[in-house]
C-alpha cells in the first residue's frame, strides 16, 4: 500500500540529492517518476532539483495555485506514474499536501516530500505544517552543527550577522543560512569565534 512520505532536516543534509537518487532508483528500474519543485526556489534556475554537491534533474514547476492532483492525472494518463517526489515541500501550500495524499490514497502511487521542517525563526512552514499532519511516514534527515551535535534549527545570516527577523521566506543556500545546534541557535553563535 503506498504512502505519503515527509523526510526532513535543516539546511545541508543532503535532501536534494536523496530525492534525486529516489527518482533515479526507480528510472533504473523502468519506472515512471513524476518529479516536482515549487518555481519559488529558482537558485538553480527554474524546474530544477539541485543538490550543492552537483548533481541535478528537471522537475515539473508548482507555483501557489498549481493543481498537483491534474498534473498527476494528465501526465499518468500519457504514461503510468510509479512514484512521485517531491523537493523543498516546505514551500507547498495546503491544497498542494492534500492533492499529495490524494494521489497517495485514490491511486496508490507512492509519494516521497523532502524538506524543511522550520524556519530561521523556528516556526514551521505551512508546507511542513500539513506534510506533519497527513503524512503516513515521517523521517528526519540528520546533519551537524559546527560544533558537531545535531542540528535542529536553521539561522538566517545577512551581511554575516545572526538574524531572527524577517519575512519568513528568502530563498538562499550557504550564503543565507546555517544550519545549528538548539544551543548555538539560541545563543545565536554561528561559528566557533562568533
Amino acid at each position: 500500500m503506498a504512502q505519503l512520505y515527509y523526510r526532513y532536516s535543516t539546511m545541508n543534509a543532503g535532501k536534494s540529492i536523496e530525492v534525486i537518487k529516489v527518482a533515479y532508483n526507480y528510472e533504473e528500474r523502468g519506472k515512471r517518476v513524476l518529479a516536482l519543485v515549487p518555481g519559488i526556489d529558482n537558485r538553480y534556475g527554474k524546474g530544477k532539483i539541485t543538490s550543492r554537491v552537483g548533481l541535478s534533474r528537471e522537475a515539473t514547476i508548482v507555483n501557489e495555485n498549481t493543481n498537483i492532483l491534474e498534473i498527476f492525472m494528465r501526465e499518468n494518463d500519457r504514461k503510468t506514474i510509479d512514484c512521485v517526489v517531491i523537493d523543498e515541500c516546505q514551500f507547498l501550500k495546503r491544497h498542494h499536501v492534500e492533492e499529495l495524499v490524494e494521489i497517495v490514497d485514490s491511486f496508490n502511487i507512492p509519494v516521497l516530500a523532502y524538506g524543511l521542517k522550520n524556519d530561521f525563526k523556528n516556526e514551521l512552514f505551512e508546507g511542513s505544517y500539513y506534510m506533519l499532519i497527513y503524512a503516513d511516514k515521517i523521517e528526519e534527515i540528520k546533519t551537524i552543527c559546527w560544533c558537531g551535535r545535531k542540528a535542529t534549527m536553521v539561522a538566517r545570516v545577512i551581511d554575516g550577522k545572526f538574524v531572527k527577523s524577517g519575512e519568513q521566506i528568502m530563498v538562499g543556500g550557504n550564503d543565507m543560512y546555517v544550519s545549528l545546534c538548539r544551543k548555538h541557535y539560541n545563543e545565536g553563535r554561528i561559528g566557533p569565534k562568533e
